[in-house]
């Protein structure tokens, strides 16, 4: 049975997937189309790629370029999204970046755009949906974090802050939109196949590195995320809110 086939799938949902250019975005717009859902690709990079995988799944695109950083550019994310399709149903809030450094090391200009990239977008992307998903009662939200807040990884003070910070948003916010039928939930993933930095510790040999922590020994792709991504954008996932569910093969356990 797919997922579709539960309470009427995503046929015709308007999903809004930022940082879809490449990589796990990509992979869940994908994802989303496959189950019947209009994605709206949001990125600074070309996503004509990723426009061309989800009309390839069978499914209605539209590219937005957009820094999810700047209140006007999300704005216009979201008039566009209207414009176009008349509606919001799913959030997918994909928007990130990594970087390693000793704490002595970070300068308060990489802690300020690493808070900004990875949380403030959260924040204003979140903010800017939230009057249309209260408006037809419902909405499904699903936020990025990462499995470094969970393991404790060194030289990520700063990443693992930010990422923390999904968390917490994710879980305050369910307590004040659950009433309008708006769900919201993050998910923790391990380093994925496609998205090995490329320029810290490691990197060469990161790996295989993890792979033997792990309880499945094989790397993590994004298909294995974006099936997630696709079951919690459900109608018949609404009694899941406020949840933070870990996809790593098992890294970590919590």
């Amino acid at each position: 049975m797919k997922i579709h086939e539960f309470e009427h799938g995503l046929k015709d949902r308007v999903a809004i997937v930022t940082g879809a250019a490449f990589g796990n975005g990509s992979a869940f717009c994908e994802r989303l189309a496959e189950e019947g859902a209009i994605v709206v690709i949001a990125d600074l990079a070309d996503a004509s790629e990723t426009a061309e995988k989800v009309r390839q799944a069978g499914g209605r695109a539209l590219t937005v370029k957009a820094d999810c950083t700047k209140p006007e550019d999300v704005q216009a994310l979201i008039d566009a999204t209207l414009k176009e399709f008349g509606t919001i149903d799913i959030l997918v809030h994909n928007v990130g970046i990594y970087d390693e450094a000793p704490l002595e090391l970070i300068t308060h200009e990489q802690w300020s755009r690493m808070m900004e990239i990875n949380l403030t977008s959260l924040f204003l992307v979140t903010q800017a949906v939230l009057p249309t998903m209260k408006a037809k009662n419902f909405g499904r939200i699903i936020t990025m974090s990462s499995n470094t807040v969970w393991l404790g990884t060194p030289f990520l003070s700063h990443y693992a802050a930010a990422k923390m910070g999904v968390i917490g948003f994710t879980r305050s916010l369910a307590s004040e939109i659950g009433k309008h039928g708006i769900t919201i939930n993050a998910i923790t993933v391990g380093l994925t196949a496609t998205q090995r930095p490329h320029d810290v510790r490691l990197s060469k040999t990161i790996l295989e590195h993890i792979l033997p922590e792990q309880a499945v020994h094989r790397p993590d792709e994004p298909e294995d995320i974006a099936n997630l991504v696709a079951f919690l954008a459900l109608p018949a996932s609404g009694i899941i809110t406020g949840q933070t569910i870990n996809v790593d093969g098992g890294a970590a356990r919590h």
